[in-house]
């Protein structure tokens, strides 16, 4: 159920040069429950050296046969969900159902791009020369390098992927040491459905090891990371030296907006849903509600009653609905955003401490009301099981609370009124709206956000100009 197959480079797997390995660990019962190789900086180099390779392998495959490829490592995780799923399970502590459809958001994205790739195209433009004519042709950016978080460990490597095969790049996966087996799983994917050797590699092993080669490399071109915020700026500044091209989805602290006028009962099932799926630890993940006095006895009371009945466990048992915290650390931070709330004011409807269970990070699901500005849980990211709701009456004045934080990721608004649905949204400053829905995490629209939440995008058409270089050919044709 539980396999990991080493690190992939040229199209073989291997053990780690010097044999090393990182121990992983099942956050629900706090288990060993395999061994991932620890690349080192001589593997890292050998991997970058197998993607140049196969970059000019692939980029010289036209669009439909880059296409047909994709598909069908799509179609070979579909055949392999239900093992793979298992497998997420176990190193991410998610419940099953969740894990399963992270694996469909994957298949996903490998469908849609394997489209897309035909989709890639270049114009013409009016020369003011006689007899001239201007030519913009795109050509893939390179070898690129994807990092990624350990909180959806399949859909995240999917986005990046994905869009980098279509584009014609060729890519180095270093996906979590905390979730290797996902990754594992896709690329072993992408190897049996006949991509050829050195397009896909993987490195697994821990990133101090690993990036520190990959952004010195003149050879890698383009980096793509899902992470935090200062992570992020880290990588951005180390680009720099070898002007490499910066995908970076970052940190989110989603505001909702629930009006008086919002159907309550939707509202209230969604919300609920989406706080609390994959215990919080999710960048969209809405943190901050501000709901209108109309309405905010009744839905923060049904949102905490609703919070209370979620049945929190092994996420290997098919009743559970919320599993555990990835991470011990995350625990004791989730602990600590909660603490310094309720010291600054903050009331709790429900939970508000660590789960009393012999194993596991787990955390009660928990909410809070009328948590001051003060609050570090008005400003920081909590990635964890943690509801705030505050109250408000001013339409301005909600705007400007929605707005008071240095990320942009999502954010949400529940109204029944297009008019006022519309003006909330677009006077938030964030990428990415959702009004009446939180679903926003799909292949076919651009993903990601402002401030300090990211550059670029992924998903959709607009994200495939980043894993792409535009070339301007003036051509004058002499008589």
């Amino acid at each position: 159920m539980y396999e990991l197959k080493g690190l992939y480079i040229d199209g073989e797997w291997s053990a780690s040069s010097d044999g090393k390995t990182i121990n992983v660990v099942d956050p629900a019962e706090e288990k060993v429950i395999g061994q991932c190789a620890a690349a080192t900086k001589e593997d890292t180099e050998r991997a970058i050296l197998s993607a140049q390779k196969g970059l000019d392998t692939w980029s010289k495959f036209d669009p439909w046969q880059r296409g047909e490829f994709i598909r069908r490592a799509a179609d070979l995780m579909a055949e392999r969900i239900d093992q793979n799923a298992r497998a997420t399970v176990l190193e991410t502590g998610k419940p099953l159902a969740q894990a399963k459809r992270e694996w469909e958001l994957a298949i996903d994205q490998f469908i849609w791009f394997s489209e897309e790739t035909k989709r890639i195209y270049g114009r013409t433009v009016e020369s003011r020369l006689k007899n001239g004519h201007i030519r913009v042709d795109h050509s893939p950016v390179g070898v690129v390098a994807a990092f990624t978080a350990w909180n959806f460990p399949v859909a995240l490597v999917a986005r990046k992927l994905a869009p980098a095969l279509a584009a014609g790049c060729s890519v180095i996966c270093r996906p979590s040491t905390e979730t290797p087996a996902s990754a594992t799983a896709m690329v072993e994917c992408c190897h049996d459905a006949g991509i050829p050797a050195g397009v896909v590699n993987l490195l697994t092993g821990s990133a101090s090891v690993t990036s520190p080669v990959i952004m010195q490399s003149p050879i890698v071109r383009k980096i793509s990371l899902t992470g935090s915020t200062p992570l992020g700026k880290k990588l951005v500044r180390e680009s720099a030296e070898t002007m490499k091209k910066v995908t970076m989805e970052l940190g989110g602290h989603g505001p909702c907006v629930i009006f008086d006028d919002a159907n309550l009962s939707a509202a209230l099932d969604a919300s609920v849903a989406s706080k609390f799926g994959n215990c919080g630890q999710v960048c969209v993940s809405p943190n901050r509600f501000y709901v209108q006095s109309g309405v905010f006895e009744e839905f923060s009371h049904e949102f905490a009653r609703k919070a209370s009945e979620l049945v929190v466990g092994n996420g290997r048992d098919e009743n559970v609905q919320m599993g555990p915290l990835r991470t011990a650390k995350r625990l004791a931070e989730v602990d600590e955003l909660v603490r310094d709330a309720i010291e600054c004011g903050a009331k709790v409807l429900v939970g508000g401490r660590p789960m009393n269970r012999d194993k596991g990070h787990y955390y009660e699901p928990t909410v809070l009301v009328d948590v001051p500005r003060n609050a570090r849980l008005m400003h920081e990211e909590s990635f964890g099981p943690i509801a705030v709701i505050n109250r408000f009456d001013d339409f301005d004045d909600v705007i400007n609370q929605a707005n008071d934080t240095n990320f942009g990721l999502a954010a949400y608004v529940w109204s029944q009124s297009l008019h006022l649905a519309t003006e909330a949204s677009k006077q938030i400053k964030s990428g990415m709206v959702g009004v009446n829905t939180y679903a926003l995490a799909t292949a076919e629209a651009p993903f990601g956000g402002i401030k300090e939440s990211g550059i670029g995008r992924e998903g959709g058409s607009e994200c495939l100009a980043d894993y792409m270089n535009l070339k301007y050919t003036h051509v004058v044709t002499q008589v």
